[in-house]
């Protein structure tokens, strides 16, 4: 059985769990993490999740993330160009990782003073998402993440409402089909943007990336027929997928590859090995970007696959067309792979070095 079959009989798995197993409870962060439970589209589920889906997918339309490629491209053209030719430079801190905070930060049109903080809090927030227990120390640094994300986006919510614009957050807020966001629940999705969006994006860019620095021929065959960038960065996703694993809490009783699963028990489902499932895809541990045959799993499946699967896919693919021009050169053959998460898999570094145009 692949694992979207399993995803598709489960629940959301909910922040509200690590509070509740918590070595000790904490005054306040029960209240901002539990919050967050309650409006976010990754933590609840029908008919709450189809009432906040139906709002949300006014906001993110196949137009929508369309018209965002000149954002992408300026702010991505804007991180390489701080770079020298010839000049060393680490792929992940200084374009890969910026890249989506970035293109969130300008999306949601957010004050400039606000922006260095993004990032920072996502990364203490991010870890709801971790399976596991949290200690008490995290959960006070998620909830004072959520509480201080929250207080920042409430103004502006109230005044988007008042006066909209074409950014996310007033399209949030003046989405309307049969019932409307409450300013809790444009703050939870906003904050989810990033929490769901970015070291995701961070990690697909920098393993599509080394993935063709590890087959040449496959990168000499994309420079050749840059048309293939979109049949890559696909190929990217399944071969070597940013988020490997995800928890799901089962609905009803069933069996799994023997195993007996009850309802309410958490599931942790491995997309990466769905995406190298040789019932579903030809040579599955072969990286060719000619691939076309199989769905992969990388941005989940169901009622909870991922929302903004297609503005992380425009993210890398303006990412390579931007890097194809250049000679990217990889620095060293040891990769320096995160270790603080179990569900995120991509390159901590990526030094290399660019040579010639990337524009």
């Amino acid at each position: 059985m692949r694992s979207g079959d399993a995803a598709g009989a489960s629940g959301a798995a909910r922040p509200m769990d690590a509070v509740a197993h918590g070595e000790t409870r904490i005054a306040r962060a029960e209240t901002q993490i539990e919050r967050l439970g309650r409006t976010s589209l990754v933590f609840t589920d029908n008919p709450e999740h189809a009432r906040l889906r139906a709002l949300v997918n006014r906001a993110f339309t196949a137009r929508a993330i369309a018209e965002l490629r000149p954002t992408v491209t300026r702010v991505a053209e804007e991180l390489l160009g701080r770079v020298d030719g010839g000049e060393p430079l680490d792929l992940i801190a200084d374009f890969a990782a910026p890249l989506p905070v970035a293109v969130l930060c300008e999306w949601m049109a957010l004050p400039e003073d606000s922006r260095a903080e993004a990032g920072p809090r996502t990364r203490d927030i991010r870890f709801l998402l971790e399976p596991g227990l949290m200690k008490p120390a995290d959960l006070a640094r998620a909830n004072a993440a959520v509480a201080a994300f929250t207080e920042t986006l409430r103004p502006l919510i109230v005044a988007r409402r008042a006066t909209p614009g074409d950014d996310l957050i007033s399209l949030l807020a003046t989405a309307s089909t049969g019932g409307v966001l409450t300013d809790d629940e444009v703050a939870a999705l906003c904050v989810m943007c990033f929490v769901a969006g970015t070291e995701t994006t961070k990690y697909l860019i920098g393993n599509a990336v080394l993935a063709l620095l590890r087959h040449p021929e496959q990168a000499a065959r994309l420079r050749a027929d840059p048309a293939l960038v979109p049949a890559a960065v696909a190929e990217a996703l399944r071969y070597d997928c940013p988020l490997q694993l995800t928890k799901r809490l089962a609905t009803r009783e069933l069996e799994i590859g023997g195993a007996r699963i009850s309802a309410g028990d958490q599931v942790l489902l491995c997309l990466g090995a769905a995406n190298r499932d040789p019932e579903a895809f030809d040579r599955p541990d072969e990286f060719d970007i000619t691939r076309t045959a199989g769905d992969h799993l990388a941005f989940g499946h169901g009622m909870h696959g991922c929302l903004g699967g297609a503005l992380a896919t425009l993210q890398a693919e303006i990412a390579l067309e931007l890097l194809l021009p250049a000679d990217v050169d990889l620095l060293g053959t040891d990769i320096d792979w995160q270790d603080d998460s179990f569900i995120l898999r991509g390159p901590n570094r990526l030094p290399v070095t660019l040579r010639g145009s990337t524009r």
